[in-house]
């Protein structure tokens, strides 16, 4: 199902936290990775020597990896960029911008891509994980539904049990909405097990991910259009706030 992986660089660690959870995830999925580093307009001094530095060391570290690799160096937007090269992958990898405040756990690209990437965005940890025991944040909207049904492809390859967590303030209509999630799984001959959390999602899924050590997170994306446009976002921020594991958000 991740056969390949693109990778987006740019000189930054938490860009090649990103690179390890590719390395980890294409070992697991025998994928090829696809590295590329994009160079601003608005920035030009950057070097092209210093690009393609950057490129050759991400290269050298997949290919000792034993997996097969594709360099790519683009110039535009980096959002853009990466969303127009999305198109021909599986899913993207990206470094969290932080982890100290709603304001910086998502860079303004991360955002960006979120929004307009046709393919899943994961946004990666501090460290590799293994991404061998699954959590989704379910909430029952068409997006939430797309991310359920690719965790659940996700767990029947890694045989795995998916942890569904749903916050709310109203447990019967919670009990109906995770209903369906239970629904979806038992067709699909997954394993899970289900979570009804009071609270907001993000401290919701901290606590699961806490009582039940969840190295993966899957959650929809919820982009919306007009004034409502920023707010899924910002419970994507919240929800990776409270996690420092790899979250996939599935557009």
């Amino acid at each position: 199902m991740f056969t390949r992986l693109l990778v987006g660089l740019d000189g930054s660690p938490n860009a090649d936290e990103a690179l390890e959870q590719a390395v980890h995830l294409g070992l697991r999925f025998k994928a090829k990775l696809v590295v590329v580093h994009v160079k601003e307009t608005h920035r030009p001094g950057q070097r092209a020597s210093d690009s393609g530095a950057l490129l050759q060391r991400a290269e050298e570290r997949v290919k000792d990896a034993g997996l097969q690799v594709e360099t790519i160096l683009k110039h535009g937007d980096p959002d853009t960029e990466l969303a127009a090269l999305a198109h021909d992958v599986d899913t993207v990898l990206v470094g969290r911008r932080g982890r100290t405040s709603p304001a910086d756990v998502l860079g303004r690209t991360v955002k960006s891509l979120i929004r307009i990437a046709e393919r899943s965005v994961i946004v990666c940890g501090s460290k590799p994980s293994p991404m061998q025991s699954c959590a989704i944040a379910y909430d029952g909207r068409e997006t939430s539904q797309r991310a359920l049904a690719l965790v659940a492809r996700f767990a029947s390859v890694t045989h795995s049990t998916v942890h569904v967590i749903h916050a709310t303030v109203d447990p019967s209509i919670g009990t109906m909405v995770i209903g369906e999630a239970e629904a979806m799984l038992s067709l699909q001959g997954v394993a899970f097990v289900t979570h009804l959390e009071p609270g907001t999602p993000g401290a919701a899924v901290a606590r699961v991910i806490e009582r039940t050590q969840c190295d993966a997170l899957f959650a929809g994306a919820h982009v919306g259009s007009g004034r409502h446009s920023d707010v899924k976002v910002s419970h994507a921020e919240e929800i990776l706030l409270h996690t420092d594991i790899p979250v996939v958000i599935q557009p």
